[in-house]
């Protein structure tokens, strides 16, 4: 069975796939950032446990270094890894690089550690990336990307999430031909997950559902090739249409590269 790695895979989602990946054989390196939880899961799946904190650059950095001394190739990445609405009230927060925390967590981090990782896949192929990104989504105003006026907990995570899902089209249209597909996701709405718990939100889908959809993108063969495609669920569905806007995504990895030193 290939290498599979997982971003937040101490909890959740990360955590409820890393087991079923587990026992279906297949080798594991997960991360996350709280060391006891993925002590545990580490534990019971048998997975080269690494921990990072994905709002530091230098840690998205060092993570990808870590996995490519240990390994020559890499069959699948999931990046699952996020930061969600958090509790009403909670003010904005910047990153330990000084950008607004939930476009460095769901946006700028797997955008690096894809393309940190992508000698590695390139090396496997055929691989995939899979990103786990939500049904939420919002326009991108790249003249206020750090939403300095008028910070809002849900339209930070929205785009955030709608900028990772314009760059899943991006990358699978760099990739054409490489045998490393890149697609991206709705899992489930409001899982039971400390995400969803910290927000003070009720759950709407069991967690089965969303394990159910991403499993199905890290391991179905028929999705083998596969790409550049945006999935509610197990269905594929139209994501808003500046994802869409090749001048918008030109424009959004010209600032990213700068943001992230590329």
């Amino acid at each position: 069975m290939g290498l599979i790695m997982i971003t937040g895979a101490s909890d959740g989602l990360g955590r409820a796939l890393a087991g079923t990946l587990a026992a279906q054989g297949h080798r594991l390196v997960v991360h996350g950032r709280d060391e006891t939880r993925l002590a545990e899961v580490a534990a019971a799946t048998g997975a080269r446990a690494i921990r990072a904190d994905l709002s530091s650059l230098a840690d998205v950095r060092q993570l990808a270094a870590r996995v490519h001394a240990e390994y020559d190739r890499l069959d699948v990445l999931v990046n699952n890894a996020g930061v969600g609405f958090g509790p009403a009230g909670e003010p904005r927060q910047l990153s330990a690089d000084g950008h607004e925390l939930r476009l460095a967590v769901n946006y700028l981090a797997p955008y690096l550690l894809s393309r940190l990782l992508l000698p590695l896949l390139r090396r496997a192929a055929p691989a995939r990336i899979v990103n786990v990104a939500s049904i939420g989504q919002a326009d991108v105003d790249l003249d206020d990307l750090m939403l300095d006026r008028g910070y809002d907990r849900f339209v930070a995570y929205r785009r955030a999430k709608l900028a990772l899902i314009a760059d899943t089209f991006g990358l699978a249209e760099d990739l054409a031909g490489s045998g490393v597909t890149v697609n991206a996701l709705h899992p489930a709405t409001l899982m039971p997950t400390t995400m969803v718990r910290d927000a003070g939100m009720d759950r709407v889908e069991p967690l089965e559902t969303g394990l159910r959809a991403t499993l199905r993108l890290v391991v179905d063969p028929d999705l083998a090739g596969t790409t550049g495609r945006y999935f509610d669920r197990d269905q594929e569905a139209r994501a808003r249409e500046q994802a869409y806007d090749p001048g918008f995504r030109a424009r959004l990895r010209s600032v990213t590269q700068r943001l992230v030193g590329a």
